[in-house]
């Protein structure tokens, strides 16, 4: 068992919850929030939800919930090197997704522009909106009602007309503050994760090609790495290899270089951390090596013509039943139903981000195709 550091958050000193609780037996307050997390509704519904590729396309490309889970195991690991709190990173990586809507960012930007005239929306803010009101399990609240530290990390950014709604959770964004050692870790946890195996996925789809992303540095020196120690290699063992190399590449960078800037810090409390500038971060030469591995998966695989088209039906579909649930709300689900008499737009957000991909699609048929069996 590591001894954790000074800095780490402390389950046994929490801010708490916003409904106050008898102490959990044989687990910790951040176990019980990743426990809570992973029964929870939305948790389930991430098996369904799109990372980069649309769930029908296949059944081996990255969903919401294969990345949470990657994201989790790289957070932990980074963790347990740092001295962190593995619990808390473990839960705020299960739960950061949790608000996405289908269809990945284009169904995201295609529910923001419907909302443009009712507060937006954003996937992030979703998420903290998810564990704090739309989970419906307890007879004594509605929500999850995770600890402070958890929905503090699930909260990764936010503006400063949403914070002053938000409490003591929108504090920091207000007093230019950052989060725990744990919400920063999970956040760079999750950037390593979506970049590496979306290149992995990319490869699988055949939207990019090895020769592509020989250009790129990271990728570059990894692959002659690899083509070195086994000459004979080829095909997907090749692949594996060198974006494994990659990660491991990225989590040792991140693990050194945060460990001086926390050294040269020297934090004595986990305030402290909040007080200071951000103390998990890449080298200068990682970042630049990140920042062209993200220019080049956004010019050649996220705007690729197959990936646009798929993007297009998505925004169609989110468009056209955020109109006619606005239009006639007796089309909602009962518990929907009720919600929109007192804020009818945002009940159709929350209704439509809940959705997996293929229950929105198969709800756009029924409410629009005129087939038999769509009734």
């Amino acid at each position: 068992m590591v001894e954790l550091a000074i800095y780490a958050a402390n389950p046994e000193l929490s801010r708490g919850r916003a409904h106050e609780e008898p102490a959990p037996y044989g687990r910790n307050q951040f176990q019980r929030d990743r426990d809570r997390i992973i029964h929870s509704s939305a948790f389930r519904r991430l098996e369904y939800k799109t990372q980069v590729f649309v769930n029908h396309e296949g059944d081996l490309f990255r969903t919401r919930l294969t990345h949470s889970l990657e994201v989790a195991q790289i957070a932990r690991a980074i963790a347990r090197n740092l001295r962190l709190q593995e619990d808390l990173v473990e839960g705020i990586a299960l739960a950061h997704d949790l608000g996405h809507t289908p269809f990945g960012h284009a169904g995201q930007d295609a529910l923001n522009e419907c909302m443009k005239d009712h507060g937006g929306f954003e996937h992030n803010l979703q998420s903290l909106r998810v564990v704090d009101y739309l989970e419906q399990r307890y007879a004594e609240f509605d929500g999850l009602n995770l600890s402070f530290e958890m929905r503090e990390g699930i909260l990764k950014h936010c503006s400063a007309k949403n914070a002053k709604q938000l409490g003591d959770v929108g504090e920091r964004f207000l007093k230019k503050q950052q989060p725990s050692l744990e919400a920063q870790v999970t956040n760079l946890a999750d950037e390593i994760a979506y970049n590496n195996h979306d290149v992995d996925d990319g490869l699988r789809s055949g939207l990019i090609t090895l020769e592509q992303l020989s250009e790129v540095q990271i990728f570059s020196e990894h692959l002659q790495l690899v083509r070195k120690l086994y000459p004979a290699l080829e095909g997907r063992r090749l692949i594996h290899e060198t974006v494994r190399r990659m990660i491991n590449a990225q989590v040792l960078d991140l693990c050194q270089h945060s460990s001086r800037l926390i050294a040269t810090a020297n934090p004595q409390s986990v305030d402290e951390v909040r007080q200071h500038s951000p103390l998990i971060t890449f080298s200068s030469g990682m970042q630049k090596q990140q920042l062209e591995l993200k220019r080049f998966l956004r010019g050649q695989l996220y705007q690729h013509y197959r990936v646009n088209r798929m993007s297009a039906k998505a925004r169609l579909i989110i468009r056209e039943l955020f109109n006619v649930f606005i239009e006639d709300p007796g089309l909602l689900p009962d518990e929907f139903r009720v919600y929109a008499r007192t804020d009818q737009p945002r009940a159709v957000a929350d209704y439509i981000a809940g959705m997996t991909d293929r229950f929105a699609i198969r709800e756009y048929r029924r409410l629009f195709a005129i087939e038999e069996q769509s009734l």
